[in-house]
């Protein structure tokens, strides 16, 4: 029997799983399916909610995944004039916080296609990082990404990027107008405060973030209405950089105060970590001699002795709702501005006010 040369193309046949040899096209799932095609692309491209029955989407969806397609992305974003690549710009890589932002955003964007580069303009969370505002990190900025969700920073910290479509996230009015989602800080801040006044407490020191964004400001400004609020309530505050050893020596100076706080309230639980050190090396025991509070609840707030009490943000749903957000804006739309609830989390680092 004749062979064929080597150096002949292999014939075109049926895989064992019985899939076309050839990368299957949205015509293939469309046969499948016994759709159409525009029908296929609204399935895919997660655009079906109203146009297409639920039983449609399944079936559509079914025969994606049987026949293994994959869409062709270079050549649908060439005819869309569409990266379906957006930017997530945020203050620092170091804090974990920020990673949860950036899960949730991704599992949107997975979903309609879209994929996210994370980028800090300057990583204030650093040593030697100013949060000055960002250089694209692309050559063609407008060429490159299609969207920007913005995470706990000014409007002209992304001031670099031109005229493409922004959604600020935790920025409040300093997000100059663009479409936001914030956390309801204020409401943290007043449990926190309620909390902490139920316990006795009365003398509240806070050990603030020395960041000059709107989401520490809304928390300082909170904290103090809270406690001018209260019967006999006293307020003392010092400020340092979002790490522990300035944290640290901030608290320190709190504590080294005639007039103690009983309490002390920190902007951040990487900053309620240093205050528990200045206590620690004070010879104060907590929360018997001190109670202390963060913000965020990372999963330091766990790792801490004792335990944290802190303010839960729901960062995952930050990036969600962000990314959901500009990808509204990319259809067309004007999202408002959005407000997310937060959760008073109390563990055993605070307690009774001493005396």
């Amino acid at each position: 029997m004749r062979t064929p040369p080597e150096d002949a193309p292999p014939a075109r046949d049926e895989n064992p799983a019985g899939r076309p040899a050839h990368r299957p096209t949205s015509r293939d799932v469309a046969q499948a399916a016994g759709v159409s095609q525009s029908t296929v692309s609204l399935v895919l491209n997660g655009k079906w909610s109203g146009r297409v029955s639920p039983a449609t989407a399944r079936s559509v969806q079914e025969a994606a995944r049987a026949l293994g397609y994959r869409p062709n992305v270079a050549a649908r974003n060439l005819r869309l004039g569409t990266t379906r690549t957006v930017l997530l710009v945020v203050p620092t890589l170091t804090s974990p916080f920020f990673g949860t932002v950036y899960i949730g955003a991704a599992r949107v964007a997975a979903r309609h296609g879209f994929r996210i580069v994370v980028y800090p303009p300057d990583d204030a969370g650093s040593p030697g990082g100013t949060g000055a505002p960002a250089d694209a990190p692309f050559g063609a900025r407008h060429e490159a990404i299609d969207g920007i969700i913005a995470s706990s920073m000014p409007l002209d910290a992304i001031s670099g990027f031109g005229d493409v479509p922004v959604v600020m996230l935790d920025a409040g009015p300093d997000a100059g107008g663009a479409p936001t989602v914030d956390f309801d800080v204020k409401a943290g801040m007043r449990a926190i405060t309620e909390h902490l006044a139920a316990l006795g407490h009365r003398r509240i020191g806070h050990v603030a973030a020395a960041v000059d964004e709107w989401t520490f400001r809304a928390r300082g400004a909170a904290l103090a209405e809270a406690v001018q609020a209260l019967d006999g309530g006293r307020l003392t505050r010092e400020a340092g950089a979002i790490n522990v050893h300035a944290a640290k020596e901030a608290a320190g100076r709190l504590l080294d105060r005639p007039d103690r706080p009983t309490a002390l309230v920190c902007d951040d639980d990487l900053i309620a970590a240093g205050a528990i050190k200045a206590a620690l090396a004070r010879g104060l025991e907590i929360p018997r001699d001190l109670s202390v509070t963060g913000f965020d609840d990372v999963q330091l707030a766990m790792a801490v002795e004792p335990e944290l009490t802190t303010v839960r943000l729901p960062a995952g749903e930050l990036g969600a709702r962000g990314l959901t957000a500009l990808l509204e804006v990319l259809d067309g739309g004007r999202p408002g501005s959005r407000s997310l609830p937060v959760e008073l989390i109390t563990r055993r680092s605070t307690g009774p006010a001493p005396g």
